[in-house]
């Protein structure tokens, strides 16, 4: 989580050697990544499925996280469980990773404060009478990396070690999966942070088979990397790829920054709207939220230090939650193509139905302005887009319609 730089400070290289020391086959719904649509000439084609609703791929542990169809997994990486309730508040309703842990106090605080979590599996936490609040086991963070080791840089855990680690996770309790969290190499290639492993992206379906939850993080804004910084294009390729990696064999979830970091920048709330939804257009099944700041000083629930991240976060986790059901609704394919009028612009969408609606989230996925044209089928000759957080509505005629799109803009449509 934190390895997004080329180096961490003396406390970030603590933190993370922490978080890594603590912390199926079934097909995992929906394989939703619209970027694999085939386009031409502009034109993204939706991804054709048979039924509306689908299985929550989370029913086959009986300890896992809620199989209910208005849930959906939005968490928060790595925080002080006596904070649960704060985070609640803005529409958290999971933890992952617990300091140093899970300790006892920790799984009473959030067994008190009614907050799940994932975190890495100990004797304690295999055996507490509170850890029903445990969701999930997690690996230790980002083994994909270069390991320091208090002095230089070892190479990073093997894929092969993860599959083992996994198999010895699962045989001490299968009632739960298992969480795995790489780093920004899923989506930049050139990452000097994996070490003598930089440039081979084929080494993650092999990491993949040694989960069943696989997350990945990248942070654009803050990067300190030309190639990715300010593009939030990154996030989508990221999802993109694990879900194509795992031939939709595994659930994909991924983490999303809201605070400086390690920078001197830190993204607006529109930016991380703008990655939370490309991220769910492309196939990501939750959604993970990166809340440390460590300069210009250190704060660990970073994200309450500024109002607006604050309520941004809170509106797009309300946004989401309301959709719940519709987010975990099967993906429709062959129903609706989008065409940017500006070529060096694509437009993303995901189309679903539910409750007799048509929903179209859509995104720009460049840094540029573009006008879309929607044609989406099955829709009555005369309909009406409503623009969800917008105060606003579009007339669909004969399944037609258009919108412009800023830079990164993101459209949630409910046509009735």
């Amino acid at each position: 989580m934190l390895n997004q730089h080329r180096r961490p400070s003396l406390f970030a290289t603590t933190l993370l050697l922490a978080i890594s020391a603590s912390c199926g086959e079934t097909l995992a719904h929906p394989p939703q990544s619209a970027a694999t649509q085939t386009r031409s000439q502009g034109t993204q084609v939706s991804p054709t499925a048979p039924k509306e609703v689908e299985a929550s791929p989370y029913a086959r542990w009986s300890n896992g996280p809620p199989a209910r169809e208005d849930f959906f997994p939005i968490a928060v990486w790595l925080q002080d469980p006596n904070n649960a309730g704060r985070y609640e508040a803005i529409g958290i309703n999971l933890f992952i990773g617990l300091w140093k842990g899970p300790t006892a106090k920790q799984l009473d605080v959030l067994r008190g404060q009614d907050m799940d979590a994932i975190a890495a599996q100990n004797a304690l936490a295999l055996t507490h009478p509170n850890n029903s609040v445990l969701r999930a086991w997690a690996h230790g963070d980002e083994p994909d990396n270069a390991q320091w080791n208090g002095k230089s840089y070892d190479p990073p855990i093997t894929p092969a070690e993860i599959v083992k680690r996994y198999k010895a996770m699962q045989a001490k309790d299968s009632s739960r999966p298992v969480f795995l969290n790489l780093g920004q190499g899923v989506a930049y290639d050139n990452w000097v942070g994996r070490g003598v492993r930089t440039n081979h992206p084929e080494d993650y379906p092999k990491y993949m088979e040694g989960a069943d939850i696989v997350s990945f993080d990248i942070y654009p804004v803050t990067s300190r990397h030309a190639e990715v910084t300010g593009k939030l294009e990154f996030v989508a390729k990221g999802v993109e790829r694990l879900v194509k990696w795992s031939n939709g064999r595994k659930i994909v979830w991924n983490v999303i920054e809201t605070t400086h970091i390690n920078s001197t920048v830190m993204p607006t709330p529109d930016q991380v709207r703008s990655e939370v939804w490309m991220s769910l257009i492309h196939g990501s099944m939750g959604i993970c939220y990166f809340a440390h700041e460590f300069k210009p000083k250190f704060i660990e629930a970073g994200i309450f230090a500024y109002p607006r991240m604050k309520a941004g976060v809170a509106a797009i986790n309300k946004r989401i939650t309301s959709l719940a059901p519709v987010l975990n609704s099967r993906t429709l394919a062959g129903v609706a193509t989008v065409t940017s009028t500006n070529s060096n612009a694509p437009i993303r969408m995901m189309v679903k139905r539910h409750r007799g609606e048509t929903y179209v989230f859509a995104v720009c996925m460049r840094k540029l302005d573009t006008t879309g044209k929607f044609v989406v089928s099955g829709l009555p000759s005369s309909a009406k887009a409503t623009v969800l957080d917008e105060n606003r509505t579009i007339t669909v005629s004969g399944g037609k319609f258009e919108d412009k799109f800023g830079p990164y803009a993101v459209h949630l449509y409910r046509i009735r």
